[in-house]
């Protein structure tokens, strides 16, 4: 936990309890895949078959979403993230209240986004 300037602490967002929310510093660093089938690593993905089709619009949002909630380092974000394809789905996305907050603080342009 971070404390700030009055010495109150700051609860870091978590994307799940007991898990903080990772960011990644800047969108251009996320040049995961767009299209075609990819297999999450089982720490992402706790499936036999883990294989991903992301030429389904659905699949690829639902995608995005496990990666956000369950990333631990910025190197999975960018592995597997794409900066425009977030930024394109990030209104359509379900993902914890933590984890947006933090997303959206980083990088203002999801927030206006999400407002449109």
């Amino acid at each position: 936990m971070e404390e700030t300037r009055t010495g109150r602490r700051r609860v870091p967002y978590e994307a799940r309890p007991g898990r903080s929310t990772v960011v990644a510093p800047d969108l251009s660093e996320l040049t995961g895949p767009t299209s075609g089938v990819v297999e999450l690593p089982l720490r992402l993905f706790w499936q036999p078959n883990r294989r991903i089709n992301l030429d389904n619009p659905g699949i690829l949002a639902w995608m995005y979403e496990t990666v956000l909630t369950e990333s631990v380092s910025v190197q999975e974000l960018r592995t597997w993230l794409h900066g425009p394809t977030l930024i394109r789905l990030w209104p359509k996305l379900f993902v914890p209240r933590g984890v947006r907050q933090a997303w959206e603080e980083r990088h203002p342009v999801l927030r206006a986004q999400a407002a449109v």
